[in-house]
């Protein structure tokens, strides 16, 4: 199936275009918490040089094969530098600040900020084209998906390199235009939970049926179809009806659910609390995170071998 749209900065991409340019073949990546060595393990499977620097006093989460961990920057200059810090501005910009001083304007920056002001980033380093987001999504070494964020300054050749090694390591790089907050992912989970804890909050549905609804109605038929192609296939005269009847009536408020804020005050944080909307006391946590991450990665192979 061929999309009907093209990308913003005016380039169209069919099926079979395809875009070269130098390989990246060396990788820094900074922060040694779950997704800095998830990150580092992916590229490393790939047969990518990985060194993954961790400047803190701890220990980094686990040592993934095949990668050095230093705390000492490498005198080699990477072609990539992918930040997993902590989500504070001020220390990523540092950081940036850093690796320029560092290589100059050898490696291609990356950030992996869920939501921090990519712009704000780049304004404050001496190369901007260099410097881009690039978003992993937790596991990074599971998730068959990366959201690669372009800000204005950003290089079309550092977009293409980041492409084809997020390529190379077998994960498809979705590409977004423009930093906007939250990018693709976190832009339409959130307006998804917004209604459920709407929803949760008036008493109008238990967490375990709107869970119910993920897992049996959104997750198969959107694994099948796509959330867009899915109204395609079902008709956008019947949807449209649907928008106008129903999206009058979701919740438009614009401030977070204060139910998720005051389960949080009470300190009911989730799985590693033992309470969050569910009891997970006397549940081992580790073992709950690989279980999961063991489902979604024998999912994803199944996807992949029925796209085959």
């Amino acid at each position: 199936m061929r999309m009907l749209c093209s990308t913003k900065n005016g380039t169209e991409k069919g099926d079979g275009d395809t875009m070269t340019a130098p390989g990246i073949e060396n990788i820094i990546v900074v922060g040694g918490g779950l997704q800095g060595c998830g990150i580092a393990t992916l590229f490393a499977r790939a047969g990518i040089g990985v060194v993954l620097y961790h400047p803190r006093p701890s220990a980094p989460r686990y040592r993934p094969d095949g990668v050095s961990v230093t705390d000492t920057l490498p005198t080699q200059a990477p072609d990539l530098i992918v930040e997993s810090v902590p989500e504070v501005l001020d220390t990523k910009i540092e950081m940036f600040r850093r690796m320029e001083e560092a290589y100059g304007d050898r490696p291609i920056l990356a950030s992996n900020t869920s939501g921090l002001p990519l712009e704000d980033m780049a304004a404050a380093l001496e190369r901007p084209e260099r410097f881009l987001g690039m978003h992993f999504f937790t596991p990074a070494e599971v998730s068959p998906l990366v959201e690669v964020i372009r800000v204005a300054a950003t290089d079309v050749e550092a977009l293409t390199r980041v492409e084809a090694v997020l390529a190379r390591a077998g994960r498809d790089a979705l590409m977004v235009s423009s930093p906007v907050v939250g990018y693709i992912w976190n832009r339409l989970q959130h307006a998804l939970l917004h209604e459920a804890y709407y929803l949760i909050e008036h008493d109008i549905a238990r967490p375990e049926d709107i869970d119910a609804v993920a897992r049996r109605l959104f997750g198969p038929r959107f694994c099948v179809t796509g959330l867009i192609e899915s109204k395609d296939i079902g008709g956008l005269a019947m949807h449209a009806d649907a928008q106008d009847a129903i999206v009058p009536h979701l919740n438009a408020s614009r401030v977070a659910s204060p139910i998720l804020r005051r389960m949080v005050e009470k300190g009911d944080i989730g799985l590693r609390s033992g309470r969050g909307f569910y009891d997970w006391r006397g549940r081992d946590a580790d073992a709950v995170m690989a279980t999961n991450a063991d489902k979604l990665r024998r999912l994803n192979a199944f996807l992949e071998s029925e796209d085959d």
